[in-house]
């Protein structure tokens, strides 16, 4: 006894009335169909046993696999759990979702050779943060690719940032209408080497285009001159993951120095680093704002939703997600965009 023959796009586009090419766009670009007329074709494909269009075949047929594969600098585990980069997977989500495609997360700590097949045959790549040596853009992603970086600047590709130093600029600004004895900087993966401690002379930094929190940097020297500053005396602190876990050690050792060379401002560039900086000083007894002020950067939630509420720069990580994801689909032209962020002025720096 022969099996039942196997429903096809044909058989449920003539049982339905209507194009394959309809079909086809209630599986694979719904925004091309009323919510009404998807639903039922959706219906009719259940009711008939089938299960979508086949996508190897597809993608023999097109060339194109509609995967989108997202290269993440950091670990899966840690970018999922970090609240700036969960929003900026979820804009660069809702824009493949709309439009029929998959998205592959892939983490740049693992070479791309190594990475799963379907990585191989992807319609392009979105790269976000910063990318260690082993990825070399321009070598190892399958040719022909497009790319889309996001929060660093390899030559020759589109990129989406923010007004990292101008809006570093703001923040440092804001915090030093207030007379500061004392300023420090705690700054995120700038130096060459692994530091998670105190940046000195013999500490190379990264270039500006691998790493944003060189242009934060700039942004805060720039406010530091105009109040009399000079770069050089402000020590810096550098922290290689934004966890609580290893921001911890390096506030520890800020907190705990004497009274008299302890910092009274802590220009933070993240808030992460700024909500550890604030739990470590309460169980010290130390006052925010009175004794320590603090700022941080990114505005997540977390640092709105507790007491005091972090002066930090807000940015809108979901946008920069669906800007990327609009540039690799060709539904944004594809050229360097730069989002703007905003000043929130909390509690911790008044």
């Amino acid at each position: 006894m022969c099996p039942p023959r196997r429903t096809t796009l044909k058989d449920l586009a003539r049982e339905l009335g209507v194009s394959t090419a309809t079909v086809s766009n209630a599986f694979n670009r719904p925004d091309q169909l009323s919510p009404r007329l998807r639903e039922r074709i959706l219906g009719e494909a259940k009711r008939l046993g089938y299960r979508g269009p086949d996508a190897k075949a597809r993608s023999l047929r097109t060339g194109r696999s509609r995967i989108i594969a997202v290269i993440l600098a950091e670990s899966l585990t840690y970018s999922i759990n970090d609240a700036v980069a969960s929003e900026l997977l979820s804009g660069i989500a809702e824009v493949l979702d709309a439009h029929g495609h998959t998205l592959l997360l892939l983490s740049g700590r693992q070479h791309i050779s190594q990475a799963p097949g379907s990585s191989s045959i992807a319609d392009g790549f979105i790269a976000y943060g910063l990318m260690p040596p082993s990825l070399m853009v321009s070598a190892d992603l399958p040719a022909q690719r497009p790319l889309v970086a996001v929060d660093f600047s390899p030559a020759g590709y589109p990129t989406v940032h923010i007004d990292n130093e101008p809006s570093s600029y703001r923040v440092a600004r804001h915090a030093l209408s207030t007379p500061a004895r004392r300023v420090a900087i705690v700054s995120l993966r700038l130096t060459e080497a692994p530091c998670n401690g105190r940046i000195t002379e013999e500490h190379e930094l990264l270039p500006a285009e691998r790493s944003i929190t060189r242009s934060r940097l700039a942004g805060f020297h720039q406010a530091l001159e105009e109040r009399g500053f000079a770069p050089e005396d402000v020590p810096m602190w550098n922290i290689e993951e934004n966890t609580y876990e290893m921001c911890a050690p390096v506030l520890e050792e800020i907190l705990d120095l004497p009274d008299a060379e302890r910092p009274d401002l802590l220009l933070c560039m993240s808030d992460r680093i700024a909500l550890t900086a604030l739990t470590l000083a309460e169980q010290r007894g130390l006052r925010v704002p009175e004794d320590l002020r603090l700022t941080g950067f990114d505005g997540i939630a977390e640092g709105q939703y507790r007491a005091p509420r972090l002066t930090t720069v807000r940015q809108d990580s979901v946008e920069k997600g669906r800007m990327a994801a609009r540039m690799i689909l060709g539904l944004a032209p594809s050229e360097s965009t730069l989002l703007h962020t905003e000043l929130v002025i909390g509690d911790s720096c008044p």
